[in-house]
């Protein structure tokens, strides 16, 4: 009688006798035990190169929120406690527009000013370089992606570049956000958008394209969400158990 079974030396199928075993090297050996222990060292081929692929990516957590939330105040204290990196799309837009001679400058400022999204190409370009120079694998990205363009454009092309761990979103009433933003913008923020009439554009945009995004992961189970009405302190109670 013969049977088919796996080779232990490379993929063909060999047809071999089989009554209760084969006599090999003076010892009985049962096939069924062969294709076991080959296929379980199958198993750790795959594990390790799987492993191997991983290791080699970015490992990044995006973070969403109403202009305002309080994103880089909690992304600060990550950094801090955490080690990440911390890179937030509407920085790397803005000292990509302070550059001289940037070919993007003008373009940057014109979607900034008018609190429209600049493209996803030109964002994803910048990320990627700022995660390429950096010596750490551990990334938070704040404010980004903002939209379905975003989106697709991350996944197009960064998609199997980065291991997306989850979203932290931080969920705050548009009210607060914008007393939050007007204080910011009369205490000297610097930011040409912390203005009623931007803000006004850019809550438009958050609710219309970015909370699908937020949907999106969420369906996902990918979303963290983090109560940002409280005081900063508790709010990273509450983040730091995500990165524990």
């Amino acid at each position: 009688m013969f049977r088919f079974f796996w080779c232990p030396h490379d993929f063909d199928c060999c047809l071999i006798p089989w009554f209760h075993g084969v006599q090999t090297s003076r010892k009985l050996v049962n096939l069924d035990e062969v294709k076991v222990a080959r296929f379980m060292q199958i198993v750790r081929q795959v594990r390790g190169t799987l492993s191997a692929a991983m290791a080699s990516k970015f490992n990044v957590v995006f973070v969403l929120g109403g202009p305002g939330a309080g994103k880089g105040t909690q992304c600060a204290k990550i950094v801090e406690k955490f080690g990440y990196v911390h890179l937030s799309a509407g920085d790397l837009l803005r000292e990509e527009r302070a550059k001289p001679g940037s070919e993007y400058g003008e373009l940057i400022e014109n979607h900034i000013k008018n609190g429209t999204i600049v493209p996803v190409e030109i964002t994803c370009s910048l990320l990627e370089r700022a995660m390429k120079e950096s010596s750490k694998n551990e990334f938070l990205i704040d404010g980004f992606p903002r939209n379905q363009n975003n989106l697709e454009g991350w996944n197009k092309q960064m998609g199997e570049k980065v291991n997306l761990k989850f979203v932290l979103f931080f969920k705050c009433p548009l009210e607060v956000c914008t007393q939050r933003c007007l204080d910011r913008g009369a205490a000297g923020s610097g930011r040409s958008d912390d203005n009623m009439e931007s803000l006004k554009k850019r809550f438009d945009t958050y609710m219309n394209a970015t909370m699908p995004i937020i949907e999106h992961y969420e369906a996902q189970k990918l979303v963290r969400t983090m109560d940002a009405t409280k005081g900063p302190d508790d709010i990273f109670a509450e983040v730091e158990n995500l990165f524990s």
